[in-house]
């Protein structure tokens, strides 16, 4: 399988695509991830946030899809967060911190989900700014 990957500079002129990773390092529309939403799982877009760069994967099948693309472009493994965010819940329940590429016993993430509360308000504070 190829893996596409482009960046979004105009998320207004994109066509929607479902086999194509997204990777936003600016702000896209409710309305567009709604519709990434529709093209894949429904109700949800499975993403990875580089925490350093401050960047957002979506549209990939598997959260390891995604975490490939940014790996190719230069992120570093232990900046990598999978979540899941729901863009028909409301802005304060849609997203939802689980992924198996969380699980990092080196790093004192046993689990799926992000344990540390720092991490998981700054992975809000990327997706709030990169959702519009």
């Amino acid at each position: 399988m190829r893996l596409e990957v482009r960046r979004v500079y105009n998320p207004g002129v994109t066509e929607p695509n479902h086999s194509e990773i997204v990777i936003i390092s600016e702000p896209i529309s409710q309305a567009r991830l709604r519709e990434m939403a529709a093209e894949s799982f429904g109700d949800m877009v499975k993403a990875v946030v580089d925490t350093n760069q401050r960047l957002l994967a979506l549209g990939g099948g598997l959260h390891s899809d995604e975490e490939a693309a940014l790996l190719a472009q230069g992120s570093v493994q232990a900046d990598l967060w999978g979540i899941n965010i729901y863009p028909e819940q409301p802005r304060s329940e849609w997203v939802e911190f689980d992924s198996m590429i969380n699980i990092r016993p080196r790093l004192g993430n046993r689990s799926r989900s992000v344990k540390d509360t720092a991490v998981q308000q700054l992975i809000l504070e990327i997706v709030d700014s990169l959702i519009l």
